[in-house]
């Protein structure tokens, strides 16, 4: 429940402040970026980092672990030792100043180059005024989308290097150093740098955009891909693709045109030149390496370029040896696996107009024998997994689809896997289906087995996988839908946050994820019901009285418990008197037929007694704790005279509750960032 109160108190201050904003960054970890450089410059000492110390923790636990023989004699050094006149970014951040180290995050240096492509978002990630000379104090910051909400991370400027060098990230001339420190920054809110191995460059988008992406099986592109891309890339959107692995001798192996496989690649154009008379589709890739570049055709010495006018050849600033290549997109689509777009304004992938996607944004989580239950393949526990409930009302403005309906994006993302990852922990294999809903008009209604186990639902994910996130765009007709978040197994814990992005105005809300089954068809909770949710809160429901009311009760009941207490014990001497008078007179008895029976009996008698008067205590005390709740949840919450909880009831307790669970986060400043399902 603290989780719970924490994400009450966050969603109040975003609401009130707009924390977490693009406008107003959270500071991660609580360190204020200018007030740590302030206090690093007034003290003359350069700032040290205490939160990701240069340590082996902060490089990993594994591979990158303190007895691997890759951090064998790695060294922790700042710019300022590295090079003469080290610089933040020299004359512009380019996408070719970025190359690759020993750890194996090419998916992110993908997202990086992209980010160099529009300097609105380069300036939002790298904040501009950083630099090696005025001000500097060894300290600099970057601003991260982590999980719906914008935080500054502050690093210092001290980097792992071996033999001299970099050992990540690095600018191809050496003395460039804002890609490093990015890197280090990302490395921080994900817990080390070996957390960062392996990944899709979707991820690396949408953490530097607040984006939600799509992905694409090339085998099976839909038409007009190309035309998507080209208007992807003019309105900013983040491109990565990637050549798919068969098994494990197969990362980052070369194939014979010089493609890397399970490698991350960025698209930085595209473009239709006139070759010979014909039009060619072109796409322009970037391999984060710098170094190994493709040479089939359109590559940077083919032939295919003798047929381009020179003033086009140089429109499309063609050079050789940079890291950047160009490929034929019937090339592209033969050569490449998946393709993934970060989609900055993602309406203008369907329509020619650039307009405003209006979305919903919800945090939850799957708790083991509570909300995880699993895909509907499993209909013991599927119904008590979240839900989320959507409302279409408006068809999309969009003649060119040849579809009638209401496009919803709809994204569902598992929360803080690399972080977790040090512990054992893998992700999650999830995902979500859409059901209509038949009650209209209550938006707060949880379906049940007569409506998920009994229909089929009208919209799924793609597949369930086990990838950071799963996204796809769907058209549904105008009505009220119930979107249902699951991993593939029940009882797979884990924390997540759904996003829901629409072209037209739509309601969206939490439903009440408590599973009450055949309560909801007599609109009302049972007694039984109510203590099954009160035995899943772990609060104290005092505070649905005033304090006054609170410390009353309190003491008339220590009172009363005293004197049952007292009594009891009265009651018990007086039993204990009598027991042993009646001892006494058998045992005189017992003495003239069979002493040794006697005393044998009495000993046995004694234990069964004092077995009952355990048993009673125990029933007393379990009654009393009956009669506590059922006085709290029916007395306290304005009953209609029913014997039971309806709806609305219910929902006046529930506001209570968490009235008082936003007092109690801010009465104890917890600034936890860890979310709940409410």
């Amino acid at each position: 429940m603290a989780n719970t109160a924490a994400e009450l108190a966050r969603r109040k201050a975003r609401e009130e402040d707009g924390a977490g904003s693009t406008a107003n960054a959270i500071p991660f970890n609580q360190q204020d970026f200018e007030q740590l450089r302030c206090e690093s410059l007034q003290s003359g000492s350069l700032y040290c980092d205490p939160t990701f110390p240069a340590d082996w923790d902060s490089l990993g636990y594994n591979q990158l672990g303190r007895y691997s023989s890759k951090t064998i004699g790695v060294e922790w050094k700042r710019p300022t030792e590295l090079c003469s006149d080290p610089q933040f970014i020299i004359d512009g951040a380019k996408r070719t100043d970025i190359c690759q180290g020993v750890l194996g995050d090419c998916w992110l240096l993908a997202a990086i180059a992209s980010l160099t492509l529009d300097p609105q978002i380069l300036n939002r990630v790298v904040p501009p005024g950083q630099s090696f000379s005025s001000q500097y104090a060894g300290i600099f910051h970057f601003q991260l989308w982590q999980y719906g909400e914008w935080v500054d991370v502050v690093v210092d400027d001290r980097l792992p290097t071996k033999d001299g060098k970099l050992l990540f990230v690095h600018s191809a001339e050496g003395g460039e150093f804002w890609s490093a420190l990015l890197e280090k920054a990302y490395a921080k809110v994900n817990s080390s740098y070996e957390a960062l191995t392996g990944g899709s460059s979707i991820e690396g988008f949408e953490d530097f955009t607040g984006g939600i992406a799509e992905s694409y099986d090339l085998k099976e592109a839909p038409p007009f891909l190309f035309n998507i891309i080209r208007k992807a890339l003019k309105l900013g959107s983040l491109i990565g693709c990637s050549i798919n692995i068969t098994s494990s001798y197969d990362t980052e192996a070369i194939t014979g045109q010089k493609l890397v496989k399970g490698h991350a690649y960025s698209i930085t154009a595209a473009q239709q030149v006139q070759h010979r008379g014909s039009p060619v589709d072109l796409l322009r890739i970037r391999n984060p390496w710098g170094q190994v570049e493709w040479t089939g055709a359109w590559s940077d010495d083919s032939k295919e370029w003798d047929g381009v006018q020179s003033e086009e050849r140089r429109k499309l600033d063609h050079s050789a040896d940079d890291g950047e290549f160009w490929m034929s997109y019937t090339d592209f689509l033969r050569q490449f696996s998946r393709l993934d777009i970060c989609n900055l304004t993602p309406d203008t992938l369907s329509s020619d107009e650039v307009g405003h996607w209006n979305h919903g944004e919800f945090e939850g989580v799957w708790r083991v024998g509570s909300t995880a239950g699993g895909c509907r393949n499993y209909p013991a526990t599927f119904c008590s997994n979240p839900q989320f409930f959507i409302r279409l009302e408006d068809v999309d403005d969009d003649p060119h689809d040849g579809e009638d309906g209401c496009t919803a994006l709809i994204g569902l993302m598992q929360k803080d896997a690399r972080r977790e990852r040090r512990f054992g922990r893998d992700l999650n294999t999830i995902g979500f289906a859409i059901y209509e809903v038949q009650y209209k008009g209550r938006s707060n209604v949880h379906l049940g087995p007569d409506v998920l186990l009994r229909r089929t639902a009208v919209a799924r994910s793609q597949n369930f996988i086990n990838l950071r996130e799963v996204c796809d765009r769907f058209k549904l007709p105008p009505g009220e839908y119930t979107i249902v978040p699951s991993t593939f197994e029940p009882h797979r814990k884990g924390s997540f946050i759904l996003r829901v992005f629409t072209e037209k105005q739509a309601h969206s809300s939490n439903c009440y994820c408590l599973f009450v089954g055949s309560d909801l068809q007599t609109d009302g909770f049972s007694l039984q019901t109510c203590r099954n949710i009160i035995s899943l809160l772990d609060v104290s429901f005092s505070f649905i009285r005033d304090r006054q009311t609170d410390r009353q009760t309190e003491t008339h009941t220590d009172r009363q418990t005293e004197r049952d207490r007292q009594t009891e014990r009265q009651r018990g001497r007086q039993t204990d008197r009598e027991r042993k008078a009646d001892r006494q007179t058998d045992r005189q008895r017992d003495r003239q037929a069979d002493r040794q029976t006697g005393r044998q009996t009495d000993r046995q008698t004694d234990r069964e007694r004092g077995t009952d008067r355990q048993r009673d205590r125990q029933a007393d005390r379990q009654r009393e704790r009956d009669r506590q709740t059922d006085s709290v949840v029916f007395n306290q919450t304005q009953m209609d005279g029913s014997s039971k909880l309806g709806l609305q009831e219910f929902h006046r307790l529930w506001m209570k509750i968490q009235k008082y669970l936003v007092s109690q986060s801010c009465r104890h400043g917890n600034d936890s960032v860890t979310c709940s399902e409410v």
